[in-house]
């Protein structure tokens, strides 16, 4: 019997004798999370590597679910349950690329938790507290650590850079994880942001339905839906995730009237297959889930055994488009270093322009000729202030020249004696 299929029995269960309506507790399932070495082996035959890893002190923080740790593979050490919440050693190699703000946030930070880089939308991080931790985390700079906490003064005075800054019409609440907030907090929050009439739509990423799904409970799906337009988008990885516990709080939040979304990431060993990744965005849709986005791994530090090559993200795109259903088909982003954003990538379907003639191919490598119009009139463009390529094609500038491009390029001209 292959390693991965480990009968149920066997999987030893330290907590067999824990009252039902303690188990699906959201409360106590955090507070009986496993996060030493000790309490991992009750459950795990680790291997020297994650045992040299949690007896680290200065690891990146572990916390694991019980509801969580059952899913783990007690003696598959490449179970891809297990790789993403339990360090190994190689977290600690620096690699080529590495950051520490992968992302550059603190630089377009105007106030603290509050990350503002794209014009109409901010990022909003209201914890620095998650259910479970990633082994991957982007955030790892802060998240898990209590010394980075924001207070409720904090908070506020991002609500209060989002009243006086009328372009911002789209609020993401992040973290950490906002539903590891009460709903107390939660009510506060979302009720803030409404009063403010700029914001449009409010969205939320979390992985608590995945790690935690005790906590989509009735009264916090109501809560959601009092504060509607309302998006949320989980982020699942793995089809073993999915689990009916899964399901069923995706349902509820779906029946809340709530869109929900997907974000994964592409991991090295864990999900960077095609059929891994077909198997996902099937569930994902069967569970009313819209693959949203495939990001490639961020350079941040302790991720570099994570990583892929981009062009296997490509891969895995090319093997979607057009095998399976448009909307079960994720945008496969690269979030650039230095604070560039999301850049979607992925196969190229247009081979070649001419006058009013496209070649185009399609998944199956049928290539065909796209007659345009010839007598198609432009509306007349309104001025949008916009910045980039987008600017150069409405009209509103020439040419984009990079920081320091005259500087570069400049020739003085000496005449002769």
């Amino acid at each position: 019997m292959p390693a991965t299929a480990v009968p149920q029995a066997a999987i030893p269960n330290p907590w067999s004798e824990v009252p039902l309506t303690e188990w699906a507790d959201w409360h106590w399932q955090l507070g009986h999370r496993l996060n030493s070495r000790a309490d991992l082996e009750q459950l795990i035959q680790l291997t020297p590597e994650e045992k040299e890893a949690l007896d680290q002190e200065r690891k990146f923080r572990v916390d694991i679910t019980p509801y969580f740790a059952r899913l783990i593979d007690p003696v598959d050490p490449h179970c891809p349950i297990r790789r993403q919440v339990i360090p190994l050693s190689r977290e600690f190699q620096a690699f080529e690329g590495m950051r520490v703000d992968s992302l550059a946030e603190d630089e377009h930070s105007p106030v603290p938790g509050l990350v503002h880089r794209y014009p109409d939308r901010v990022l909003m991080l209201v914890t620095t507290h998650c259910a479970s931790y990633c082994r991957y985390c982007t955030r790892s700079r802060m998240v898990g650590d209590p010394q980075q906490a924001f207070s409720k003064q904090q908070l506020d005075r991002q609500i209060e850079y989002l009243r006086r800054t009328p372009q911002v019409r789209d609020v993401l609440l992040s973290g950490g994880d906002p539903l590891t907030l009460s709903d107390a907090l939660l009510e506060y929050l979302l009720g803030q942001l409404r009063q403010i009439e700029h914001i449009e739509i409010v969205r939320m990423s979390t992985r608590v339905p995945v790690f935690l799904p005790q906590r989509i409970t009735a009264d916090l799906c109501a809560l959601l839906r009092r504060h509607h337009p309302f998006w949320l988008n989980v982020h699942i990885n793995h089809p073993k995730e999915i689990t009916p516990e899964l399901s069923e709080a995706l349902a509820k939040l779906a029946d809340a009237g709530i869109p929900l979304g997907c974000q994964s990431v592409l991991l090295a060993g864990i999900n960077d297959s095609l059929e891994i990744q077909r198997q996902l965005v099937h569930k994902l849709v069967q569970n009313r889930v819209r693959p949203y986005y495939l990001y490639q791994c961020d350079l941040v530090k302790g991720a570099g055994h994570f990583r892929t090559s981009i062009s296997k993200g490509i891969e895995i795109i090319e093997g979607l488009r057009g095998h399976t259903s448009g909307y079960a088909v994720p945008t496969f982003v690269v979030d650039l270093p230095e604070g560039g954003g999301k850049v979607p990538v992925g196969p190229n379907y247009i081979l070649s322009q001419g006058s009013h003639r496209v070649v185009l191919r399609n998944y199956e490598g049928l290539i065909v000729a796209y007659e345009e119009p010839q007598d198609y009139v432009e509306p007349a463009r309104i001025p949008q202030g916009s910045l980039g390529v987008s600017g150069l094609l409405q009209g509103e500038a020439r040419v984009l020249k990079p920081e320091g491009f005259e500087a570069h390029h400049h020739r003085p001209y000496h005449r002769e004696p």
